[in-house]
C-alpha cells in the first residue's frame, strides 16, 4: 500500500467522526481545522462525571507537585474564557531517536554537520509533561499516547498514535489547554467506540512525569529540514526514574532520508543508539517495572495489484520496524523473548534481502545481509541458554523431580546465559551495529535497489508483485518437496535440510502470499506450513541441548541431570515420530494457494529462479 494509501486508512475513523459531528476535516494538502465538538460536558470539564475532580485521579496530585505559581494551574479560573476545543488537524509525525550517553550529548552540538548546515544557534526550553491513562492502560493498549505538556506559560495535550508498519511515522493530534490537567473530551473523536466506551466509563489518571531540558535547532540539508532536538532530563513515576539522554531528529519538510542522512553523519561523530521507542513507551514501562516489550513481526497487507518496487519496500519497512522494535527488549534482556523476536527480525531480513537477489544484484545488499548475519551470530548464545534454562531445564526438572544435580546445572547454565548477554550487549553497542541499522534505514527509504538495476529489472519492477510471488513461492515449495522425498525414511541430517528449506519457504510465505488475499487455503497452508516446521524444529532443539551440556561439562558437574535431560529428549523423539510424520502429509496435500499455471511447470519455474534456489 504506498504512503498516501496508509494515510488516509490511518485517518478514516478519524474523517468519519468528524463528518458525522459536522466538523470535516480538510483532504491532504487544504488547510482546515478540526473543531471538536462538547461531548456531554460543559467547556472547561476536565474528567468523566464519575471523577469527583482532576487532583482525585490516581497519582495527578504527587506529579503535579513539583510545579509552583502559574505551573500548578488545575483549573481555569472562572473569570477566564472557556479553552479552545479546537484538536487541530491530525498530522503525521516523521521521527527517529538517537540515544546518546549522558556525558557525550553536549558534544553532538558541534558535530561537522550540525555546525555546517544549522540555522542558528537555536532555542532551549524547559519542558515537563504528565502523561495519562485509564488504569487499565486501554489507551496504550490500542496503541495511543496521551499526555499534557507544559513550555513556560503554555500548556499542550498531544495525542499520538502507532502508523502502520513505518517504524518513523505517527498520527499526532494537539491541541492548546489551560493547565496540566487533560481534556479527555477532545480525545473522544479520535479513538474507536470500544476505546470511547472505556473512557467514558473509567477516568484517566497520571502514569508517569517527564522533566527535560531540550536545545532545538534546525538544520537544513539539500534533502529536507531537520528539527534536531538535544533532550536530557528524567522521567519520574513514584520512586522510580530513568534518565533520559537522547537526540530527536523530526523531519519538518522535505524527504525522510534526510533523517536517515542526518543520524548517519551524527553517528561518523560519536556512538548513537538508533531508536523508535518513545519516552512514553519508556515511561508505561517505568512505572508498571517491565521490561520493553518485544512485539511479533507485523502483518502485511499488500493489494494483488501492489507494484514488486512497492511491495519490496513495504516488506523491508515491516522488517526495519521489528529489528527497531526488539532491539531495546534483547538489550534489556528480563524477558527471553526480547532476543528471539531480535534474532526473527533478522532472519526475516536476511529473507527479504535473499527475495530480491533474482530482480536485484547489488554491492550493498549483500553487504546488508552480511551485517545481519554477523549481528545475529552474535546473539545466537544467548538465545539457545535462555531456551535451554527456560524450557529443556525446567521441564525435565519437573518431569524428574528425585534426580540430583538440577541446581546445580542450573547455576552453569545461568553463569554461561549471563556471559552470552553481555557478548551480545556488546555487539549492540557496537558501532558496526549501530552504522549497519542506519544504513538499513536509509537504503530502505530511499528504495537504494534501484540504482543498480538494469533496464529490464527496472520493468519487472514496475509489474504486479503477485507474478513474481507466484514463481518464486512455487520456486521454493517446489525445493521443500524435492528434499522431502521418502521422507519417512531420510537420515536426520537430511531431515534438517528440510527444515531449513521449510523454514526459507516460510519466510517467503509470510511476505507474499497476503498479495493471494484473504483467501481460506492462504491460512490453511500457512498453518500447515507451521506446524510441519515446529515439528521439525524438534531435532534442531535436541542437537543444540547437547552442544550445550557438552560446553558446560554437564557429565562431571551435573551428571544425573545431564542424563535425564538426554533421555527425556531422545524419549520424546520416539513419540515426535507419528506427529512429524502427520505433519508432512498434511503439508504436501495442502492447495497452495496460489496460481495454479505456476504448479503445472515446476522444473521450468526451477530454472528460471535457480539464483534464488542456491
Amino acid at each position: 500500500m504506498s504512503e498516501t494509501g496508509a494515510i488516509k486508512r490511518a485517518l478514516e475513523p478519524v474523517q468519519r467522526l468528524a463528518k458525522a459531528s459536522g466538523h470535516p476535516i480538510a483532504e491532504e494538502g487544504k488547510k482546515s481545522s478540526f473543531v471538536v465538538p462538547a461531548i456531554g460536558k460543559a467547556p472547561g470539564s476536565v474528567l468523566p462525571d464519575n471523577a469527583s475532580s482532576h487532583t482525585e485521579s490516581l497519582h495527578t496530585e504527587s506529579l503535579l507537585a513539583g510545579l509552583s505559581g502559574d505551573e500548578a494551574r488545575a483549573k481555569t479560573p472562572a473569570s477566564e474564557p472557556p479553552p479552545s476545543r479546537d484538536a487541530g488537524p491530525p498530522t503525521t509525525e516523521i521521527e527517529l531517536k538517537l540515544i546518546v550517553a549522558p556525558d557525550r550529548l553536549a558534544g553532538f552540538n558541534d558535530a561537522p554537520i550540525i555546525a555546517t548546515n544549522m540555522r542558528n544557534k537555536g532555542t532551549r526550553k524547559h519542558l515537563k509533561a504528565v502523561y495519562y491513562d485509564t488504569p487499565k492502560r486501554a489507551l496504550r493498549r490500542d496503541g495511543f499516547s496521551f499526555r499534557v505538556r507544559q513550555s513556560g506559560a503554555r500548556f499542550t495535550q498531544t495525542v499520538k498514535a502507532e502508523f502502520g508498519n513505518d517504524p518513523l511515522r505517527r498520527g499526532e493530534w494537539e491541541a492548546a489547554v489551560p493547565s496540566m490537567a487533560p481534556d479527555i473530551a477532545l480525545v473522544m473523536p479520535l479513538v474507536s467506540d470500544k476505546l470511547r466506551a472505556d473512557l467514558e466509563r473509567h477516568p484517566v489518571e497520571a502514569v508517569f512525569s517527564s522533566d527535560v531540558h531540550r536545545h532545538q535547532r534546525l538544520v537544513d540539508l539539500p534533502s529536507g529540514t531537520i528539527e534536531v532536538a538535544f533532550d536530557q532530563g528524567y522521567l519520574t513515576s513514584g520512586d522510580r526514574s530513568l534518565p533520559v539522554s537522547e537526540i530527536e531528529l523530526e523531519l519538518k519538510s522535505g524527504s525522510p532520508s534526510a533523517i536517515w542522512e542526518l543520524a548517519l553523519r551524527l553517528a561518523e561523530h560519536g556512538s548513537v543508539k538508533p531508536s523508535i521507542r518513545t519516552k512514553s513507551a519508556r515511561g508505561f514501562d517505568l512505572a508498571a517495572d517491565t521490561p520493553p516489550r518485544a512485539p511479533k513481526p507485523p502483518k502485511l497487507r499488500l493489494d494483488p495489484s501492489t507494484s514488486l518496487d512497492e511491495a519490496f519496500s513495504e516488506i523491508l519497512r515491516s522488517c526495519l520496524l521489528h529489528l527497531l522494535q526488539s532491539l531495546p527488549a534483547a538489550e534489556d534482556g528480563r524477558d527471553p523473548e526480547g532476543m528471539h523476536q531480535l534474532r526473527v527480525a533478522l532472519r526475516r531480513l536476511r529473507s527479504a534481502l535473499d527475495l530480491m537477489r533474482s530482480v536485484v544484484s547489488l554491492n550493498k545488499l549483500d553487504l546488508l545481509r552480511a551485517e545481519a548475519k554477523w549481528l545475529a551470530g552474535s546473539l545466537s548464545g544467548a538465545r539457545d541458554w535462555d531456551v535451554f534454562r527456560q524450557d529443556t531445564l525446567r521441564t525435565v526438572a519437573d518431569g524428574c523431580p528425585s534426580v540430583a544435580g538440577f541446581d546445580m546445572l542450573g547455576e552453569l547454565a545461568d553463569e554461561r546465559r549471563a556471559a552470552c548477554y553481555d557478548k551480545a550487549r556488546l555487539a549492540l553497542a557496537d558501532r558496526r551495529c549501530q552504522y549497519f541499522v542506519i544504513r538499513l534505514g536509509a537504503w530502505i527509504e530511499a528504495r537504494g535497489w534501484r540504482i543498480e538495476v538494469a533496464p529490464e529489472g527496472l520493468a519487472q519492477l514496475a509489474e504486479p508483485a503477485i507474478n513474481f510471488a507466484r514463481n518464486i513461492l512455487s520456486a521454493q515449495h517446489a525445493k521443500v518437496l524435492k528434499r522431502g522425498r521418502r521422507f519417512k525414511s531420510l537420515p536426520m541430517e537430511e531431515r534438517h535440510r528440510v527444515r531449513l528449506a521449510a523454514k526459507k519457504l516460510r519466510y517467503i510465505a509470510d511476505f507474499l502470499l497476503p498479495l493471494c488475499g484473504q483467501r481460506k487455503s492462504a491460512r490453511r497452508f500457512a498453518r500447515r506450513l507451521a506446524d510441519l516446521q515446529q515439528e521439525l524444529g524438534v531435532y534442531n532443539d535436541m542437537a543444540t541441548t547437547t552442544s550445550l551440556l557438552a560446553d558446560v561439562d554437564a557429565t562431571s558437574t551435573g551428571g544425573m541431570a545431564a542424563a535425564a535431560i538426554a533421555g527425556w529428549q531422545a524419549h520424546a523423539m520416539v513419540g515426535i515420530e507419528a506427529r512429524l510424520l502427520k505433519a508432512w502429509s498434511e503439508f504436501t496435500g495442502a492447495k497452495v494457494p496460489w496460481s495454479v499455471d505456476a504448479q503445472e511447470q515446476p522444473a521450468k519455474l526451477v530454472q528460471a529462479n535457480a539464483g534464488w534456489l542456491r
